[in-house]
């Protein structure tokens, strides 16, 4: 264990216990032996805290948005490489030895994308499932694993938007002439078992009050990200209407989603409330 690098593994938390236990288990059973849990709670009242003491974790308290909280992880890790996960999520187990050992093979790597699968039984979970499954090898997914000393260089996630928030580190980190699509093969689980549609576009309408400065500032990604004919040519090109029912509601919850967005982007315009 102790010829291989440190790897940093940096969860934001808020009122997941559930989830959380899943992904710490799947930490636990990770092949790849040597590394570090950090926690970055934004004051729970579920039991977070407790259920983090039967791990072996850094737990730390912060209030704000996701991205400061994996700004705040990045400052605490001690590893050579550092991954940042939510809590609803679970990690097959050779994901970390899969990341290192591509990441050691190619120092021009400074990213690595973890193909993600939902998971979940109700009909909104599937339509998500469902949609994702397309992205993968696509400029939808972004990377999650790093170079912890490059992460640093490049100061972190943009702190200033959620929409698209994941994605600013990958882009600023690109500049640099590194590559942030590298992939493996062992995949991220993300549970979406208790996904609400109502919370769902709750918050689209707020992630939209930072649209604006999202496509300001990576114009570049955003023009990739938002392009509807893009998105169209990923699906037809891969035999999207297999399941026909499913495909509509992916077309028709992107239309949703996309309506909130630009709804919380006008009202965030007109009332000047930008703040996160």
């Amino acid at each position: 264990m102790t010829d291989q690098p440190l790897v940093s593994i940096v969860i934001p938390t808020y009122n997941s216990v559930q989830q959380l236990r899943i992904c710490l288990k799947s930490i636990n059973s990770q092949t790849y032996q040597n590394r570090e849990i950090i926690i970055v709670d934004n004051y729970s009242d579920d039991g977070t805290e407790e259920l983090s003491k039967n791990y072996n974790v850094k737990f730390y308290t912060l209030r704000g948005e996701r991205a400061k909280a994996k700004n705040f992880g990045l400052s605490k890790a001690t590893g050579k490489y550092i991954l940042f996960m939510d809590s609803d999520m679970e990690l097959a187990n050779d994901v970390i030895k899969e990341c290192v050992m591509l990441m050691d093979s190619n120092h021009g790597i400074g990213g690595i994308i973890i193909p993600e699968t939902t998971l979940g039984v109700s009909f909104w979970a599937k339509v998500r499932a469902y949609e994702r499954r397309f992205y993968e090898n696509t400029e939808i997914e972004s990377a999650r694993f790093f170079i912890t000393s490059l992460a640093r260089k490049v100061n972190g996630y943009d702190e200033h938007t959620v929409f698209f928030e994941e994605s600013t580190l990958p882009c600023k980190i690109r500049k640099f002439g590194y590559i942030v699509n590298a992939r493996i093969n062992s995949k991220i689980f993300h549970h979406e078992e208790s996904l609400s549609i109502i919370n769902h576009l709750q918050k689209k309408l707020y992630y939209g009050r930072s649209l604006s400065y999202y496509v300001y500032h990576y114009r570049h990604q955003a023009k990739i990200q938002l392009n509807f004919a893009y998105r169209a040519k990923i699906f037809f090109n891969k035999k999207f209407m297999e399941h026909p029912m499913l495909g509509m509601a992916v077309f028709i919850l992107k239309f949703v989603e996309s309506f909130f967005v630009l709804t919380g982007a006008v009202v965030s315009t007109i009332t000047g409330d930008k703040s996160l």
